[in-house]
């Protein structure tokens, strides 16, 4: 004799929160909340369903990570909003979401004219077993030679059509364009 078969949901209301702003679905990516002290958990919904014993709301999650909690840890080209989607998964209560937010591709985040502290963005896929991260290789730009990060202001080279770093746009103008002065004028 088995017990009753509980039925996976498809949306889950957040309490307290009336609106379809705050009705939750499966592949939204949504907002944990976090042990005290931290910065809140972000993690894509892939299944709701009750739990057997109990019958509260449970969720399946596949977590974001941010730069800091990835091997090799935060690097000067990782944004303030940078997500890395990982293979990690995990079940929680969904009493313990918050509500939504936004992962949007890095192109896509990018163009926004005004992001808000509820998006974010994501160009890499990350292994936390290995701390692989694919793809393996980004575009880079700059004298330094880094990937883009839109928190540092990138200007580009009237005489080269390079992208520059804001600070490094003077070593462009002096040293490969034959320049001197600090405003990128010729000196003659």
């Amino acid at each position: 004799m088995g017990g009753r078969k509980l039925k996976d949901v498809t949306e889950y209301h957040l309490k307290g929160q009336p609106g379809e702003a705050n009705t939750i679905r499966v592949g939204d990516i949504v907002l944990i909340t976090p042990v005290e002290g931290k910065l809140r958990y972000i993690g894509k919904l892939e299944k709701l369903f009750p739990d057997r014993t109990t019958g509260k709301m449970k969720v399946k999650v596949r977590w974001y990570y941010r730069p800091h909690e990835a091997k090799g840890g935060r690097r000067t080209f990782h944004g303030n909003a940078e997500l890395f989607l990982s293979d990690h998964y995990d079940e929680v209560w969904a009493e313990a979401m918050e509500g939504k937010c936004k992962v949007h591709s890095f192109r896509k985040y990018t163009a926004l004219d005004d992001a808000g502290p509820n998006d974010f963005y994501c160009r890499f896929e990350y292994k936390p077993q290995t701390g692989a991260f694919a793809p393996d290789k980004i575009p880079v730009y700059c004298i330094c030679e880094m990937p883009y990060n839109p928190d540092d202001p990138m200007v580009q080279c009237e005489m080269c059509n390079d992208w520059y770093h804001f600070n490094h746009w003077l070593a462009c103008t002096r040293f490969m364009h034959g320049m001197t002065n600090d405003w990128g004028h010729s000196s003659e």
